[in-house]
């Protein structure tokens, strides 16, 4: 009997230590689905699992809202995430590194009820991006809604060298400038040459390298540090780029580049 109870003291240890990862780096593992398993509900799902749709551009451009997740990734593989810091500074006032959570708390009665919210932002660094927000009363489901909402959201955005110190006509930068704008912040992104960097905030960099950008400048005004209403703002200007009307000579000449999806 002291050997079976020996056994299972080693045994069940190894098992949750598999079930319940806890590094940020493994929430993809948690989050990502089966597509073997996938039995689709939607038209748009159906049509995906039969091989129908195997274009991008044709769910985008025909205005198509993806409802499962499975869709996501199916049609992008390489799809990767990163969590942004948006939560309260840890240390006395404040004076430590922000955290991945935002922790809010509600007093009832029966005491303090605390919920945590993430945001998370998924991209295949060419092209298309996605943020969204989850909330729950504890830490791990929160980071669970928040990639799910932010492959839902998945928008393409426009890319290109519009720097007349550049030229090289890579979609390296943006085309043009863009504006965006939440609550009491504005953010203005601004083409950059090749070899420039992302000269703006931390978290919005993520989005952008994500995105595919690696060159950009930035001008930001208003209460930036409310991160959400930073990074709402910065994807109002990233979409706003697509609907700019540009002649076909000058698409060629700024290097305009729209999502694409790497060759599988």
């Amino acid at each position: 009997m002291e050997k079976n109870e020996t056994e299972e003291l080693v045994v069940q240890p190894a098992a949750e230590l598999i079930a319940v990862p806890v590094a940020e780096e493994e929430v993809v593992v948690h989050v990502k689905t089966s597509i073997d398993k996938w039995q689709p509900k939607t038209s748009l799902g159906k049509k995906i699992k039969m091989r129908d749709i195997t274009d991008v551009d044709v769910i985008f451009d025909a205005g198509m809202k993806i409802l499962e997740v499975e869709i996501v990734d199916m049609l992008f593989p390489d799809l990767k995430n990163e969590l942004l810091l948006i939560g309260q500074a840890k240390g006395k006032f404040g004076g430590g590194q922000r955290r991945v959570f935002r922790q809010t708390q509600k007093k009832t009665n029966e005491g303090n009820k605390p919920h945590f919210g993430t945001l998370a932002a998924v991209g295949n660094e060419n092209g298309f991006i996605g943020v969204g927000y989850g909330k729950s009363k504890e830490t791990v489901p929160s980071r669970e809604k928040a990639v799910h909402k932010a492959k839902l959201n998945l928008v393409k955005i426009r890319r290109g060298c519009g720097s007349w110190q550049c030229v090289c006509k890579e979609p390296h930068s943006i085309p043009y400038k863009v504006s965006g704008r939440c609550g009491s912040v504005r953010i203005s992104l601004l083409p950059a040459p090749k070899g420039t960097g992302l000269r703006i905030d931390r978290e919005v960099a993520k989005i952008l390298r994500l995105a595919g950008i690696r060159d950009i400048w930035s001008e930001t005004t208003g209460q930036t540090r409310t991160k959400i209403n930073l990074i709402a703002a910065t994807m109002k200007a990233l979409m706003s780029a697509l609907q700019t009307k540009v002649k076909p000579d000058e698409m060629e000449f700024l290097g305009v580049m729209d999502g694409k999806v790497k060759a599988q």
